[in-house]
């Protein structure tokens, strides 16, 4: 049975391993070893990721299969690039989800629990950053009510990338 739940501490070393795997497994072909090393070890240890799970100005939400993580999502609200406009903005950091499990509605249904968090929250525009490389993430994002509004510069390592960034209201 799948679910969605927010992180807790004690999930830290368990998504610190998922959110390195996921992002290596998205990105690893078309970029250097010695980048993707810098970024990884900068970004998905155990102790980065109980970092933010504690955070206050962050939520991270687990999709679970029985006891099996297969996906997560990272959301943090108040900030925003001058191309969001917004009184009130939320970001969806990250969102991955394994390699085995991709196209079983894992996506979709983080999104939708994305959306409700931000809902809740009453954030009235929620935003992310999206490799201008990665087509199949760009056509979900689209998919979802996402349109692009601008760009923002994503430093992988030593290597300064593209972002496009996509934004939608969180208002009926």
């Amino acid at each position: 049975m799948r679910i969605i739940q927010k992180a807790s501490i004690r999930d830290a070393k368990r998504l610190a391993d998922l959110a390195e795997r996921t992002f290596r497994d998205t990105f690893e072909a078309d970029n250097s070893r010695a980048n993707m090393d810098a970024h990884c070890s900068k970004s998905y240890s155990q102790d980065i990721q109980a970092e933010e799970i504690a955070d206050p100005g962050m939520i991270t939400l687990l999709s679970k299969d029985a006891d099996e993580l297969v996906g997560y999502a990272q959301l943090r609200w108040g900030h925003a690039p001058t191309c969001v406009m917004a009184e009130a903005p939320g970001e969806i950091q990250r969102l991955y989800v394994s390699k085995a499990w991709q196209g079983a509605g894992i996506a979709h249904d983080l999104m939708q629990a994305c959306i409700a968090e931000m809902i809740r929250r009453q954030i009235d525009v929620v935003w992310l950053g999206v490799w201008e490389r990665n087509p199949r993430a760009i056509a979900f994002y689209r998919k979802c009510g996402f349109t692009e509004v601008g760009e923002h510069i994503f430093t992988l390592g030593a290597d300064r990338q593209r972002d496009v960034v996509m934004a939608r209201s969180c208002r009926p």
